[in-house]
């Protein structure tokens, strides 16, 4: 770990960024010449994160953090599993019925919550994704030590009152950057319980496993 002045800390990332020195994420800096990893605050996640095609922000998700305050307590849970839902022309995805009460927060701005119900017991976490009238998502399947979609929602204690709120702090759910990972291996399988698709979305690899 490097030694700085704590006062010129953030100057002297500027400047070693602006050399090509140093790839800078969000909270985390690697420095190319001595492979160092320098961590600072994390950050959430912006909108523009998420403004992205599906298939490439649930691939991206893969090893970021997703944080939940609950009674004053942060929880952080990294994410293991995605499934990408492309919009309305996905037939896999809810959103290719049309515009309805439940599906019209997925065509709106990316970086909102879309949480619904299946089954009348389970509650499934999504993310909008793409451009505004898209109708695409991003469902979290699974985080460290938890799998399956209907338990992670159970473990952040959400409900359908999340569905149109932003993926930030101040709501008490949010995702921040995952710090690089040179070995981070990611798996693509077909998704899961979709055969009503058909052949062609059934088959499409867009389920992202951390293997």
């Amino acid at each position: 770990m490097r030694s700085f002045p704590e006062l010129d800390r953030v100057a002297w990332f500027d400047t070693q960024v602006a050399k090509g020195k140093i790839l800078k994420g969000q909270g985390v800096f690697i420095d190319r010449l001595c492979e160092t990893v320098i961590d600072v605050e994390a950050r959430p996640l912006p909108a523009s994160f998420f403004s992205k095609p599906a298939a490439i922000v649930a691939r991206a998700l893969i090893g970021a953090t997703l944080v939940r305050m609950l009674e004053g307590r942060r929880f952080d849970y990294t994410v293991t599993e995605t499934e990408a839902y492309e919009g309305d022309h996905d037939l896999a995805c809810h959103s290719a019925k049309g515009r309805t009460a439940r599906t019209e927060v997925m065509f709106g701005p990316a970086g909102r919550y879309y949480v619904y119900r299946i089954y009348g017991l389970h509650w499934m976490l999504n993310v909008v994704a793409g451009d505004v009238g898209e109708g695409a998502a991003v469902l979290i399947r699974g985080v460290e030590g938890i799998s399956g979609p209907g338990r992670v929602a159970a473990a952040l204690r959400l409900d359908g009152s999340f569905t149109g709120r932003d993926a930030i702090a101040a709501n008490g759910l949010w995702f921040e950057q995952p710090a690089p990972q040179r070995r981070l291996r990611i798996k693509r399988t077909p998704r899961a319980g979709v055969d009503y698709a058909g052949p062609i979305w059934a088959s499409k690899k867009l389920r992202f496993v951390k293997d």
